[in-house]
């Protein structure tokens, strides 16, 4: 399948997977409880573990009711584009299918354009890696529909895709905690 058209699946509400700017991803849209939901089913994840969301551009996490005008967005926001995820506070009870009582989200601005150009169209997107949980990433589309098989309404073939997930930190009161070491190294003081 097309890219193009797995957009137009994402924006009714289907779910896939597509190259993100890492891994491949198992993508659906993040402002719609119920494709969150259904990616937590088919990827046997924990419903207590949050998921990365994926952005467009920093201003976007207005849309979870994170404030941009805290030192900790601002430090954020120097990091991305790039692949590292972080994680800022969401205490808003809308979301809570997305921070799972964390009353923290996890979020990415990709430093791949084409990426950013499908966020555009989509909006936020959730993103984890084509696994089951505790399972080893599949790093082609015939890996991953091991894992998916039918359960899922789309496969964005691009060949294989080796890399390393992203940097996973969390900014309190101006400081970097890495939460797990990814593809961004950051040294912390």
């Amino acid at each position: 399948m097309k890219i193009e058209e797995a957009v137009q699946i994402i924006k009714v509400g289907g779910i896939g997977v597509i190259k993100t700017d890492t891994l491949y991803g198992l993508v659906g849209q993040a402002l719609l409880s119920g494709v969150v939901e259904r990616i937590y089913l088919v990827r046997r994840r924990r419903p207590s573990k949050p998921l990365i969301v994926l952005i467009e551009k920093p201003e976007d996490v207005r849309l979870f009711g994170i404030d941009t005008n805290s030192a900790d967005f601002e430090l954020a926001k120097k990091q991305w584009p790039g692949k590292i995820s972080i994680i800022l506070p969401c205490d808003q009870p809308k979301f809570e299918y997305l921070h799972r009582g964390t009353k923290t989200l996890a979020f990415r601005v990709p430093d791949n354009e084409e990426l950013r150009n499908i966020l555009k169209e989509t909006g936020p997107l959730v993103a984890p890696s084509v696994n089951h949980e505790g399972e080893i990433p599949a790093f082609t589309i015939p890996e991953a529909k091991v894992y998916f098989g039918n359960e899922i309404d789309f496969y964005v073939d691009v060949g294989e895709v080796v890399t390393e997930s992203s940097t996973l930190v969390k900014i309190t009161n101006g400081k970097f905690e890495v939460l797990r070491e990814g593809a961004v190294k950051i040294k912390v003081d």
